[in-house]
Order: C-alpha cells, then structure tokens, then sequence
C-alpha cells in the first residue's frame, strides 16, 4: 500500500530491555523466520510510503542500528536515544527534534509487533482525523491490556491502561492496541501537555485520546475482532516468539502457495519472508529456506533440506537433505542428498553434485560432475569435467589457503588428492588413488 495521497512519517519504538525474553541480546534482535524481529516494522514503514522513518533506541542501540543499516541500506532512517525508561509518551517526544520540521501525518508502531500487514495501516490511514487514529483490538485474554472508553455518542473518549481502571472499566471488552497515526501538529503540541500522573509514574501515550476528545476532534479507531487481533501481536517472551513464528509463517507459505509453489506439508515448512520462488516449483516437507533467497521456476527441493541466502535458477533439483548457503546454483542443476554447498558454492548450468559432496569457495562450470564423496574448496573446476568419488582438493596447508585449478573435460579418478596450488589441464586423466602436487 502506498501513501501517495498524504505525507507520512514514522516512528518505531524500539528502546526497551525485553527483560522477559530472558536473553543476553535486546529482545528486537531475535529472528522471526530467520528476521530480526524489528526488520517487521521497519519494512512495514518503508512499504506504506515513509519519508522519514525515525526509531527511538535504547538499549543495545548500537547493536539495533547496525543491523537495520546492514538490512535497509536506502532507507530514510534516522536514529534517536531515549535513555532513561519514562515511558511510551517519553519515548515519542524523543523523536520532535529529529520531526520538528515534518508536516504530515505520523505513524507510531512498537518494535516488537512482526505480524502487522499493510492490509491494516491502510484502514488506519483512512480513519486518521486531524488529530489522531488507532487501533482497538478484542482478545480471548484481556489481561493488562489497556481500555478505550467511548462518550454517549460513541467517540473515542479516552484510555484507561489496566493499572488505573476500575473493577467496572476492566470488564470493557475494546483494547488497546498500541498503534497509532496523528498530524505531526498535533502529535508534537500534545506530547507537552502529558504528565505522570497515574499508576506507574509515566508519560502515557494512550493519553492523546483524551487530549483529541476534548479538542473536540475525537479519534478515528480502527477495532479489530478476535480473529484479526493476532496481527497485533507483540513478542515478550520466547513462548509469544514461537507465536509470531508460527503466524508469519503460515503467511508466507500460504502466500506462495497463491503464487503456483506446492508445498507438500505447509505446517512443516519454514520459508522466510524474504525469499520468493517461481511458479512450479515443489517444496517437500521438513524444508527450510531463509535469508535472501532467490528460487526460479520448476525447482524440486527435497525433504530436509535447508538453503540460505542463495541463487537458485530454474528447473534445480535438491535432492533431500541438503545445505546450501550462500551460493549460486545455475539453471539445470542437481544436488544432493546429502549435499553441502558452502559460501562462495557457484554451480554453473546442468552441473550434478551429488551424495555428500561439500564445496566451499568453488565454481564448478557448465555439465561438471562431482557425483559422490568429495570436498572441493577453493577450486575452479572446467566445463565437462568429472571429478571422481572420494576427491579432495587438499586447500590449506596449515597457513594459508591455496587454489586448485582442473581444466574442462578432465577426468580425475577416484581416491585422489589435490594439494594446492595446483593444475590440472585440460582432458587431463587422473588415475584413482593419485596425490598430486605439482
């Protein structure tokens, strides 16, 4: 969705400990489907159109702001500190200097919310008043969920959050739920007139609704039913990470399989948001594909098997139970089972590597084989050449790595050692059980 008709901002809230998760490492940095968790909004921001995409960090934010530099290369972000915890209104106001000359509209997402789709800022933006929209949300378990309370026509009058309701405000069933857009106008003279004065000694976002209420220019809300809500899932625990796993991912293959890909068993098939696959192509159980991947039409890959960050052309076949990372694999090729393509693998057109053959480093040309039981690292093997079962292209001697070079159409027997740097030329013959090192 994109919001070509109006200026939108946005910004992420991505400060807090995540104490919860029990971890080591910010709670934002943890993987959904092979993403980091704050990678969801950020790209959320970037597809409806963001300007400016400004994300208030707290801790480990050199950390955070790496990653989303490495991630989000071309994207407007800018970065601002909210060192001291006092709050999500706190957290804002953080972000009016980077914003004091933006004249829009602003949308305000948590870090820690994957599950979001456009299908819904687009309802949001719709609502979005001169001052403010949100979203409400119905739970099976309310808990500490704050609650909206509307006036006797019905408009958004304010939120109570669960620390200060009464026993009667408890029972109302219209949540909170924590994402927001407002003219930056009224956004930033609002944030001025917020004070600490509730339950847990903080500055209160949810209260710009009353704010709005008594401008006499209520709220738009956006209410979700039940079923809906589980987009506004945010992750405090490992247990709410499995949660938000299972949801992306049942999106995405349900995506691809709209697109034209089988996928053999849905349930049992991880596919990162990041990855696409052309039509016809077959996913088996037990697969797992992540990272930047790329997977061309009329490609079988086998039970088991687990690719990242790879190139694949059309009409592959990945036999079970095989690991490729970080390579190419052209148009016509076969690999596995139990293959092994390391960073830097680059198989060239109607190549066959087969049963547990590891490659790292090594580009295997046009219609070369390495059939069965070999490790090819740091090598450049020729078009047409075969490379006998048990191979070893002995690459390091101790102290540094050294390339082995094997001309088009030669033939190396079985059993035979490599010791680089070393040549073997064209239509060479290497007899099995050979060591060769010059």
């Amino acid at each position: 969705m994109s919001s070509s008709k109006r200026t939108v901002a946005a910004v992420i809230l991505a400060a807090g400990r995540g104490s919860r998760m029990r971890s080591k490492k910010s709670k934002l940095l943890h993987t959904v489907t092979g993403r980091p968790i704050i990678s969801y909004p950020v790209q959320l921001a970037i597809d409806v159109g963001a300007q400016r995409i400004v994300i208030v960090v707290g801790h480990q934010r050199d950390e955070v702001e790496a990653i989303l530099r490495r991630d989000f290369p071309k994207a407007p972000l800018e970065f601002v500190v909210q060192s001291e915890q006092r709050g999500t209104g706190h957290a804002v106001s953080c972000a009016r200097n980077a914003l004091e000359d933006f004249d829009g509209d602003v949308l305000i997402l948590s870090g820690d919310v994957p599950c979001l789709t456009n299908a819904l800022l687009a309802r949001l933006l719709e609502r979005q008043t001169q001052t403010l929209s949100l979203v409400t949300m119905k739970v099976a378990l309310p808990n500490q969920y704050g609650r909206l309370l509307r006036d006797d026509e019905g408009r958004a009058k304010c939120i109570v959050e669960y620390r200060d309701a009464t026993p009667e405000q408890r029972e109302l069933e219209e949540l909170n739920a924590g994402i927001y857009c407002a003219s930056a106008r009224f956004l930033f003279d609002s944030l001025k007139k917020l004070t600490p004065d509730n339950a847990q000694g903080e500055f209160y976002l949810t209260d710009l609704v009353q704010i709005a209420h008594e401008q006499k220019e209520p709220a738009g809300v956006v209410t979700l039913s039940l079923d809906e809500s589980v987009v506004t899932l945010g992750v405090n625990d490992r247990q709410d990470l499995a949660k938000v796993e299972e949801i992306i991912r049942a999106r995405v293959v349900n995506e691809l399989m709209l697109g034209g890909v089988t996928v053999r068993s849905p349930k049992r098939t991880i596919v990162g948001s990041s990855v696409t696959i052309g039509e016809d192509s077959v996913l088996e159980a037990d697969v797992t594909i992540r990272g930047h991947t790329h997977i061309g039409a009329d490609v079988t890959v086998g039970q088991g098997s687990v690719i990242e960050n790879s190139q694949i052309g059309d009409g592959v076949s990945i036999l079970p139970y095989c690991h490729i990372a970080n390579a190419i694999i052209g148009a016509g090729c076969s690999v596995g089972p139990f293959a092994r393509l390391r960073e830097g693998s680059v198989l060239r057109e109607n190549v066959k590597v087969g049963n547990f053959v590891e490659t790292k480093k090594t580009t295997l040309k046009a219609g070369a084989k390495a059939s069965h039981l070999s490790y090819l690292g740091d090598a450049t093997v020729g078009e047409k050449a075969n490379i006998g079962a048990g191979t070893i292209t002995c690459n390091y001697d101790g102290y540094k790595k050294s390339k082995t070079v094997i001309g088009p159409g030669a033939f190396i027997g079985s059993d035979t050692q490599l010791v680089a740097p070393v040549e073997v030329g064209a239509g060479a013959v290497v007899g099995a059980g050979t060591t060769v090192t010059q």
